[in-house]
């Protein structure tokens, strides 16, 4: 793939699979020299690289430096595209038109971003698309009927698209030939300084509630008001001032923040967060049309993973912003549906602006 107009595209070999299959790496670069990598394994964003106050560029997701890294069993995510649920589902049960479902419990007694072979760990068909001057490429997979234990056959599509804006856009559809449930976002743990922990970093949430979890790390039914308690980012709030609060049953719950976090949006395209480091001066701002969001503090990270250049990613080096429907949802029937009708479609936009500041605004 070359150039298209102003954005690049180039394709590489990433690496080879077990069974021998290849595995690509697409480069996208927009006019002021950002880079994006993503790979097909799992759509996963593999690199994202933007420059600091300093006009230095730096790489400011976790992940590996080789295919090897990704193919771990280890691997929590990184970059990844996860479904067809994201979050997690009570005991890896629903039931859908009065049939229950059973599907696997990876997470303890609960199902985890789609089980075993999620989205994340398959291979996805890859190819370049027109987005005006952008770069862009779409993935695609084909879900097979009871695949996971989910029914009916779906096909799923992400579009990635960097702007010379500097966005990262994620177009996600997903389309299934027998009612079935969705749940689509992207896994990517940022670090805005490339490096450390992320406990200095300030972060802004649009919501004004969060769900609150049980002891197994799923919703209880409830929508919180955040205020008064740690989960109140209304206002730019160092990520680590309140995450140590043992006296919160909640904090405890999460060993840190592993909440969803319930936007205010009326499903149009609206800014969700907002991430600044005083450091680097990097600020990553999402945008969703998703009535969720999870954020997670890089709890479970522990330090037995080497990552890109021999780092050891250890407890809260990196942080996840994942737009989504609700945890549990197919559970919980006063949280937004997450159904998906035979023959309908499914569709949802996320977009990661980046940018330098002299301070938060």
């Amino acid at each position: 793939m070359g150039a298209t107009g102003k954005g690049q595209c180039a394709r590489t070999l990433f690496g080879t699979m077990p069974d021998g299959r290849k595995v690509d790496l697409f480069t996208l670069t927009n006019c002021n020299g950002v880079t994006v990598t993503i790979t097909t394994y799992g759509a996963a964003v593999v690199s994202i690289i933007v420059p600091d106050k300093k006009g230095a560029m730096g790489d400011i997701v976790l992940g590996f430096d080789s295919l090897d890294g990704y193919l771990r069993r280890e691997n929590p995510f990184f970059g990844s595209t996860i479904g067809r649920f994201a979050n997690r589902i009570a005991r890896g049960k629903f039931t859908l038109n009065g049939k229950e479902y059973a599907l696997a419990t990876n997470n303890g007694v609960n199902h985890l971003h789609g089980g075993i072979t999620g989205f994340d760990k398959v291979l996805w068909r890859a190819e370049n698309i027109e987005r005006k001057d952008d770069a862009a490429v779409t993935m695609s997979y084909v879900s097979p009927d009871g695949e996971e234990g989910y029914p009916g056959t779906m096909k799923v599509a992400v579009a990635f698209q960097l702007t010379d804006n500097n966005e990262l856009r994620f177009e996600y559809r997903a389309e299934a030939d027998a009612d079935t449930i969705v749940n689509l976002t992207n896994h990517t743990y940022f670090n805005l300084d490339g490096e450390g922990e992320i406990l200095d970093h300030l972060l802004q949430l649009n919501a004004t509630s969060f769900t609150p979890i049980d002891a197994t790390q799923i919703p209880t039914g409830e929508l919180r008001p955040v205020a008064g308690t740690p989960f109140d980012f209304t206002r730019p709030e160092r990520i680590g001032s309140r995450i140590g609060r043992s006296d919160d049953e909640q904090i405890v719950n999460g060993l840190g923040y592993d909440h969803n976090f319930v936007c205010s949006t009326d499903g149009s395209l609206s800014k969700a967060a907002a991430v600044y480091s005083p450091a680097s001066g990097r600020l990553l701002e999402v945008l969703s049309t998703e009535p969720g969001m999870q954020f997670y503090s890089g709890n479970y990270l522990d330090g037995s993973l080497m990552g890109k250049g021999g780092v050891i990613y250890r407890k809260r080096s990196g942080f996840c912003l994942e737009t989504q429907h609700f945890p549990d949802s197919p559970n919980q029937k006063s949280f937004p549906s997450t159904v998906l009708k035979a023959g309908g479609v499914f569709e949802s936009t996320t977009v990661n602006r980046f940018s330098v500041a002299d301070e938060f605004f």
